[in-house]
């Protein structure tokens, strides 16, 4: 019988601690923690990334038997505010260096963009040939390290479109380019956080288990994260899946403040979505309905997530870790 799936965090959701890279190690050390993601670093902490900071990193890690996942990847050839074109071979290998170097497979990638809710960005279609073009010329860059980037569900593409992304990189499951399974970003990109993490199973490599609410409202829909246990999304059905998956796959708590807002009335926004069907969007609504009668189930204003963060934090691990062991 295979052990049961490590429960960590990513460092995002104590980002308003600025904790150092090892503090952060200590942290999870703290509260029992079985491991560390590292999606993203500031640029001050980056700058002080080397050869012997790593070191120190791996060390800790391995005399605290924690497992640690890099970041700092991205995989659309633009810059996100101006559309210009932008190289990434230089940063993706500078992430998988560090990355081999830390003695871990997986550099978690997001290139951070709303591009549907804007009317002046590049069509899906034509960001999605950007980025397999882009990511064709590092896949032995990423092969010589052996590292896999796993691509998050973010807000760039939908299930379907990282399908077909992975179909023009000429790619299969277990090779250079992965999943990075953001369970309520899924929500977000109107998509039913089990059929989505369904479909993507097989590329899923890494994961940020966060729960989340999603509200009807006059202008569409809103979407938010909510402790692990307090939202809306199947999170026992998703613990489920990626048990099926022979490889190593880690559990890693994500949690943040805010909402997003998804104007699904205005036809051009709605439009900007031709995978979504109608059994998905009938399942988006029942649990607007779900969250709508759970008055606990509301969104953390992002001003106050840094007086929050460390308490939910520590309070997703614990759910997480006994969700773990009775999702059976």
């Amino acid at each position: 019988m295979k052990p049961p799936r490590r429960v960590g965090f990513d460092n995002y959701g104590l980002f308003p601690l600025a904790l150092s890279p090892l503090d952060t190690l200590k942290w999870a050390v703290a509260h029992k923690a079985e491991g560390v993601a590292f999606s993203g670093l500031t640029d001050a902490q980056q700058a002080q990334i080397g050869p012997a900071t790593l070191a120190d990193l791996r060390e800790f890690a391995a005399d605290h038997d924690l497992y640690l996942e890099w970041g700092g990847g991205q995989h659309i050839p633009r810059d996100m505010n101006s559309w210009a074109p932008k190289g990434l071979f230089e940063t993706n290998s500078r992430a998988a260096r560090e990355a081999r170097q830390l003695g871990t497979r997986i550099v978690r990638s997001c290139s951070g963009g709303l591009m549907r809710w804007s009317g002046t960005s590049p069509s899906t279609d034509e960001l999605l040939w950007d980025t397999a073009a882009a990511l064709g010329e590092q896949a032995t860059m990423l092969r010589d390290h052996d590292v896999v980037l796993a691509i998050e569900t973010h807000f760039e593409f939908t299930s379907f479109e990282l399908l077909r992304l992975f179909d023009m990189c000429e790619v299969s499951p277990g090779d250079w380019l992965g999943i990075c399974l953001d369970t309520m970003n899924l929500l977000t990109m109107l998509e039913d956080p089990v059929r989505a993490t369904t479909r993507l199973l097989p590329w899923v490599v890494s994961t940020h288990i966060k729960d989340g609410g999603v509200l009807m409202e006059p202008d569409g829909l809103t979407t938010f994260p909510m402790p692990v246990g307090s939202g809306v999304i199947d999170l026992a059905r998703i613990l489920r899946l990626i048990d099926t998956l022979p490889e190593d796959v880690h559990l890693s708590v994500e949690d943040h403040g805010g909402s997003f807002s998804l104007p699904i009335h205005d036809p051009a926004f709605f439009a900007r979505f031709p995978d979504l069907i109608g059994v998905e969007l009938a399942s988006l609504v029942r649990l607007s309905e779900a969250t709508a009668a759970d008055t606990a189930c509301r969104p953390v204003d992002r001003g106050e997530w840094p007086d929050l963060c460390e308490q939910r934090m520590a309070q997703n691990l614990a759910a997480l870790q006994t969700l773990r062991g009775t999702r059976g």
